[in-house]
């Protein structure tokens, strides 16, 4: 089995383009199983990750495609949250999706991607955002 570590946020493009790599990924659907890594940063109503669309519409797309997944939810730095949670698993992927910024807003406000490609010691696969054909 091929344990892939998704990190999920807040955009259901970026999740959906994430869950489409890893559907293309060699392999039977069976032979895959997919953790959704969702991190509060601030959650003030409570909500479960399972409540947010972005989490919803990646399991969905899996569901549908006969992949086994998991939502794992927390707190904290979603950076960290993420390499720890891959880390505790033991996957063999971490999968996380890139956002156009430039370098200015990179510097000022950081990226999750940036510090999880400079702080696991797994794999990352980094996805650009994807037209969806429906």
């Amino acid at each position: 089995m091929y344990h892939v570590v998704i990190g999920v946020d807040d955009d259901a493009e970026h999740a959906l383009a994430c869950v489409e790599e890893v559907a293309n990924l060699p392999g039977e659907p069976d032979e895959k199983e997919v953790t959704l890594v969702h991190s509060f940063t601030d959650n003030p109503s409570g909500a479960s990750a399972t409540q947010i669309h972005s989490v919803r519409e990646a399991g969905e797309f899996l569901e549908d495609r006969g992949i086994e997944y998991d939502v794992n939810e927390s707190s904290g730095d979603p950076a960290e949250v993420i390499i720890e949670f891959a880390d505790e698993e033991d996957a063999d992927l971490i999968v996380t999706a890139g956002r156009k910024r430039s370098p200015a807003g990179k510097a000022l406000f950081g990226s999750v991607t940036q510090t999880v490609i400079l702080n696991s010691e797994r794999p990352v696969m980094v996805t650009g955002t994807t037209k969806r054909k429906d």
